[in-house]
């Protein structure tokens, strides 16, 4: 095929790109990326950096133009990007200044960001933005973090990151061997809640002290009320009792925490199953909101200065956790093959069997089964409370390895307060079922 010549004189132009954009759609994603570009280069110039305000602003405003118009136009974008990003680290050394990596990184992210809200993307650069000024903004408290951080705290964290992002995922999923009992990843998410559970309880207490205790028992009693107990008790006998009234008030926090949080399911999942035994649920969390209240005033005047100096070691043990998720994948085991051979009829047996486990979870097994009505509402409110119940004994079980005396003494008439309220819920609901049932089924019938 024979080459074609143009005639002397022509003129070729490349073509523009051309795009039908809505002047709404266009105008939002240029806002957006403006406000994004501002917020980070407000940072900028309040530490006095050369790039500030207004070239945040332009190159947000940049990245979304070429986001809109396309895929080379946005790395047309970045590559500008990166030029204004050398000129300004040769202007900075010529002045004596040193290189300025963190704010081209920043004008690098602001660029990309731009580019996605003009692709139309917004949570995702409003997050990736947002996230990068506050890490600019936090400079020197994380800097002072990082410092102070021992090398075994560091470790920790690294072995806790294995523990869920390397290991975790490795894991076959759903049962194994020749019964189909064992589960290996719930028995690892059990190792990994309790590490985790030690981990936030040791960062809230370098931060916060003893007020740190109450959060993590709140938090921790959300996830699971054993394992921040597993872990409070822990504390108390490495600090040798001295420990004690702090953890109290964490782990009462934490059951308390826990009958909120079973109420809550079977308000979302079996409202009916909620009535049935809200009497017993307000009761207990009466009880137990009561006693924390009145440990939190006593600790202002009592306990705070027992504590003050106290260090605790390392954030969490590993041979802890792998302790006790033997244990719960025991339980888990022995919970599968009782619900197997007893079926409906054994349904508060393994109830029981649940709450020693995972309260949260027997709860919203048994408001699952009233809502799908295998069980009344009725039962699925009892189960819910025995669930609650046995989980209140077993964290007993393990508030008695801490060996420290008062602390066990406090905690057993605590719990019992609790359990004796639930009962006395259970009781008046019975009694006033018995009263005013023959009313509710003769209304009922007109």
């Amino acid at each position: 095929m024979e080459p074609s010549f143009l005639p002397a004189g022509a003129v070729t132009a490349l073509p523009l790109p051309t795009a039908q954009w809505s002047y709404q759609v266009i105008l939002v994603r240029l806002a957006l990326a403006l406000a994004l570009g501002l917020l980070l280069g407000l940072e900028r110039e309040r530490r006095g950096k050369e790039a500030g305000l207004r070239t945040f602003g332009f190159l947000s405003l940049l990245g979304a133009l070429g986001g809109s118009l396309g895929d080379g136009f946005a790395l047309l974008a970045l590559v500008l990007t990166g030029l204004l990003a050398v000129l300004l680290n040769v202007h900075s050394l010529r002045s004596g200044e040193g290189v300025e990596l963190t704010t081209s990184a920043a004008m690098f992210v602001t660029s990309m960001a731009g580019v996605l809200c003009g692709m139309g993307h917004t949570i995702t650069p409003a997050s990736v933005m947002v996230i990068s000024t506050a890490l600019l903004a936090w400079k020197e408290r994380l800097a002072g973090f990082s410092m102070g951080l021992t090398e075994g705290e560091l470790r920790s964290a690294l072995l806790l990151a294995i523990l869920a992002i390397v290991i975790y995922p490795a894991l076959p999923v759903g049962a194994v061997g020749p019964w189909k009992i064992v589960e290996p990843r719930a028995a690892w998410i059990t190792v990994i809640l309790i590490a985790s559970i030690g981990f936030v309880n040791y960062i809230l207490w370098k931060l916060y002290g003893a007020r740190g205790i109450e959060l993590s028992g709140l938090f921790g009693g959300l996830v699971n009320s054993n394992f921040t107990v597993i872990e409070m008790t822990t504390r108390v006998r490495e600090s040798q009792g001295r420990f004690a009234p702090v953890a109290y008030r964490g782990i009462v926090v934490a059951l308390c925490a826990m009958l909120g949080r079973n109420a809550t399911l079977l308000l979302i999942l079996a409202p009916l199953a909620l009535l049935a035994s809200v009497g017993a649920f307000a009761l207990m969390l009466a009880a137990g909101a009561m006693m924390a209240v009145f440990a939190h005033l006593r600790a202002s005047t009592a306990d705070a200065h027992e504590t003050t100096d106290l260090k605790l070691t390392l954030p969490f043990s590993l041979q802890v956790a792998l302790k006790y998720g033997a244990l719960f994948l025991l339980l888990h085991m022995v919970g599968i093959l009782m619900q197997r051979q007893f079926g409906e009829a054994g349904f508060y047996l393994v109830t029981v069997v649940g709450g020693l486990l995972s309260s949260a979870s027997a709860v919203a097994a048994a408001a699952s089964m009233a809502s799908q009505g295998e069980i009344s509402p009725l039962v699925a409110g009892h189960g819910a409370v025995i669930a609650s119940l046995t989980s209140l004994a077993f964290s007993f079980s393990f508030v008695l390895r801490s060996g420290d005396r008062p602390l066990v003494r406090r905690l057993m008439l605590s719990m019992l307060a609790i359990a004796a309220a639930g009962g006395l819920g259970m009781l008046l609901a019975s009694v006033l079922r018995a009263l005013l049932g023959p009313w509710i089924e003769a209304l009922s019938a007109l």
